[in-house]
């Protein structure tokens, strides 16, 4: 059985090869991220974009991250529009998975021809690529 979590995952990747098919490639980030909003929309699917996360240590709050998309409360949504993704790209979702608290979060590449797609786990001291 899948979870809840794998559930929302596979409608939100959904719904970035519908905006993928539909734009191609080419386009800025922010173009994209439009698409997608209007697409969960659609969908149903309850959003926060551009949300604010603080980074904390100690009880004091000490950087701020911008997400791009934050889905249900539950799924952190990062878009690129890149040739290709590095492991920096990688490495930014996680710190904005550790930042809120989240444990899953989708990197979705919008600048190839065929969607990138990269599920990224944060399981505490244990990061994965899914």
């Amino acid at each position: 059985m899948k979870s809840q979590g794998e559930a929302l995952s596979r409608r939100v990747i959904g719904c970035g090869y519908e905006v993928s098919n539909e734009l191609g490639a080419g386009f800025f980030e922010a173009v994209y991220e439009q698409a997608l909003c209007l697409e969960l929309k659609q969908q149903g699917l309850a959003f926060e974009r551009q949300k604010s996360l603080e980074v904390g240590y100690k009880g004091h709050v000490v950087g701020n991250y911008v997400a791009d998309i934050v889905v249900e409360n539950n799924l952190l949504v990062e878009l690129k529009a890149l040739s290709a993704l590095t492991k920096e790209h990688d490495a930014q979702v996680m710190n904005y998975l550790r930042a809120t608290g989240l444990r899953v979060g989708l990197l979705l590449n919008f600048g190839t021809p065929r969607l990138g797609v990269r599920r990224l786990v944060w399981r505490h001291d244990d990061a994965s690529i899914i």
